[in-house]
């Protein structure tokens, strides 16, 4: 399994610039202002043939009563929780500051993952040798670095990786098997389902549990089914601040999502569809996971009619479409197996591999009748279509002018496709390309 790495501090240290060095891309917004960063970023990186994930949290601020302040503060201290590593980031130019030193306390506490002292903004000499006076937050090494230039970043990485945990083998032995995550607010019914599940299974069963701060993996094979179950039934929402700002997930449901083939979002029937559900959907959708919802305790639901519910779900969580939703009782043991199947649709559809020559007898028609627009006066010409080895469904276009087609048109191309082979519960992914 992948290592987490977190990256901590007080506001505008360059904690955002170091984690798009670290994952090389700039998902972080990256502004000389302070506070800019006010939720999780999170992305992958890997140094030496080692993989691992990272978090980029918003600025720790001690001792503040700004409600973003506040909600920060609980971010970076879910992070610490959570993290296998911990950059602690300090500014090198500004030099030590009290706020540094009410982490470095926090962080002392912390026996469960590793800190790393990062001195960043280190580009002259000058600045090497003033250094040295983080040594008295207490840390036995530092790492002065430059993130914006990449200098010192590699001695860094080096250690970094030698503190990650080792990688599970029997994991590794599981890896064509297909990962059915389980997520979901807490009191849902998460462990409820994975204990109906695994009540009925024929087959031998085995927990794979890793520290304490990772989901448990179990290997699940009956009825036909053959899943490794990802559970996080053990999440819970850990800070509830001022104004009902809440942390709707915490970095194990993002990695479970991750290393998901298909994500299992469980919604409270007497509750309905909340804003932490839509947030938990939605980070299905940009990690391009298979998904289903299942509205468990249907039956002690108010509500009776399952296809109002549908709708209503599916007007909250547009514009995703063709999502299978499956209405159960996970105590009462009720469309467990239909839920189970419906996550091997998903599955089996993942696999389905179009033909080139059917795609294109099928698609290129249509696109003749209806062609994409002309822009800035140049006429677009789709020529050839075929489908891209992906971990989704996904599409390429070639095309005499790909950058000029427009959103729309790409939503028309997705439901042609949608309409004739289905990939409910998949995002479609359309790319045009230069003949």
């Amino acid at each position: 399994m992948k290592g987490v790495v977190a990256i901590v501090g007080r506001p505008n240290v360059g904690k955002s610039t170091l984690f798009n060095r670290l994952i090389e891309r700039r998902d972080a917004i990256v502004d000389d202002r302070s506070g800019i960063t006010r939720d999780r970023n999170f992305g992958s990186s890997e140094w030496t043939g080692r993989g691992f994930d990272v978090i980029d949290t918003g600025g720790y601020v001690s001792d503040s009563d700004d409600v973003f302040e506040t909600a920060i503060r609980e971010q970076v201290l879910i992070a610490m929780e959570d993290a296998d590593v911990i950059l602690f980031v300090v500014d090198g130019k500004v030099g030590l500051l009290p706020d540094d030193e009410a982490i470095a306390q926090l962080l002392r506490r912390n026996p469960r993952a590793h800190v790393l002292l990062v001195v960043n903004k280190v580009d002259n000499y000058q600045r090497q040798l003033a250094s040295n006076e983080f040594y008295g937050l207490g840390f036995e090494e530092l790492f002065p670095i430059s993130a914006m230039s990449g200098s010192g970043t590699g001695e860094l990485l080096d250690k970094l990786v030698s503190l990650l945990p080792p990688a599970d083998p029997e994991l590794d032995a599981w890896a064509g098997i297909p990962r059915l995550a389980i997520v979901g607010k807490p009191n849902v019914g998460k462990s409820s389902m994975v204990n109906a599940l695994l009540d009925k299974a024929s087959n031998i069963v085995t927990p794979i549990a890793g520290t304490t701060r990772d989901s448990v993996h179990t290997h699940y094979k009956a009825f036909g089914f053959e899943f490794i179950l990802i559970d996080t039934a053990g999440l819970r929402r850990k800070a509830k601040v001022q104004d009902q700002i809440e942390f709707y997930s915490t970095i194990r449901t993002l990695k479970a999502i991750q290393e998901s083939t298909v994500v299992m979002v469980m919604l409270d029937a007497t509750e309905g569809i909340q804003k932490q559900d839509l947030h938990i959907i939605s980070t299905v959708a940009r990690q391009r996971k298979g998904l289903i919802i299942v509205v468990n305790k249907w039956d002690i639901s108010p509500e009776k009619d399952t296809e109002a519910y549908r709708r209503h779900i599916e007007s909250r969580i547009a514009p995703l479409r063709n999502v299978p939703i499956i209405f159960t009782s996970a105590t009462e043991k009720l469309r467990i197996h239909k839920a189970m199947q419906a996550v091997q649709e998903l599955v089996n559809s993942r696999k389905r591999k179009i033909p080139t020559h059917e795609l294109n007898d099928y698609l290129l028609p249509l696109i003749e009748q209806r062609p994409p627009a002309s822009q800035r006066g140049k006429l677009i010409r789709i020529k050839f279509v075929t489908q891209a080895d992906a971990g989704h469904p996904t599409f390429v276009f070639f095309a005499n002018h790909p950058k000029l087609v427009k959103e729309e048109y790409r939503r028309f191309l997705e439901n042609r496709i949608r309409e004739k082979y289905g990939f409910d519960g998949w995002p479609v992914s359309i790319h045009f390309r230069e003949k």
